[in-house]
């Protein structure tokens, strides 16, 4: 196994953690707590506001202030590029995501702002995932985003759905 290889398959805890964090524990807690302090309906539209908010609000916000500081990370941990050329195009991704975060975040106080960042974020994690999915060489960390990157793409699509 060659150290590119091996590098490939070392998972960055860091990441999986902060990305399971924002995508599974936070819209738990969060839908479950406006159930609790408001006496809110546990429903899917109640679970789709916190998870919007937390999975691709503050999820693509932090990504893409971490893409537009620290190109590398991205560069390196989840597309397995050493070349520096890279970075310009990685920090218009931040930016990207910096965008999408903020209209997840907005959705929070902007309830009609939530169909729209389904929708397009929707389209975007819907992409990102085949991408990963075609990509020759993943490894454990592409693999992760991988499948967060459907399973936020299906959520969001039935939010979408149930909602137009």
């Amino acid at each position: 196994m060659t150290e590119e290889n091996n590098l490939a398959d070392k998972p960055n805890l860091f990441y999986i953690i902060a990305v399971s964090v924002l995508t599974f524990i936070l819209p738990i807690i969060g839908f479950y707590s406006e159930h609790i302090t408001n006496d809110s309906p546990l429903n899917f539209n109640l679970f789709g506001k916190w998870f919007i908010f937390s999975a691709v609000g503050l999820r693509l916000f932090l990504a893409g202030l971490k893409q537009i500081k620290n190109p590398e990370f991205t560069a390196k941990q989840i597309f397995h590029i050493d070349s520096t050329e890279s970075y310009p195009i990685l920090r218009e991704l931040g930016f990207a995501n910096l965008c999408f975060g903020l209209v997840g975040i907005i959705s929070i106080f902007k309830p009609e702002w939530r169909i729209v960042s389904a929708f397009a974020s929707g389209v975007y994690y819907g992409i990102a995932g085949v991408q990963h999915l075609f990509q020759k060489s993943s490894g454990i960390n592409e693999k992760f985003a991988l499948w967060t990157d459907l399973f936020i793409f299906f959520l969001l699509l039935t939010f979408f759905l149930k909602n137009i």
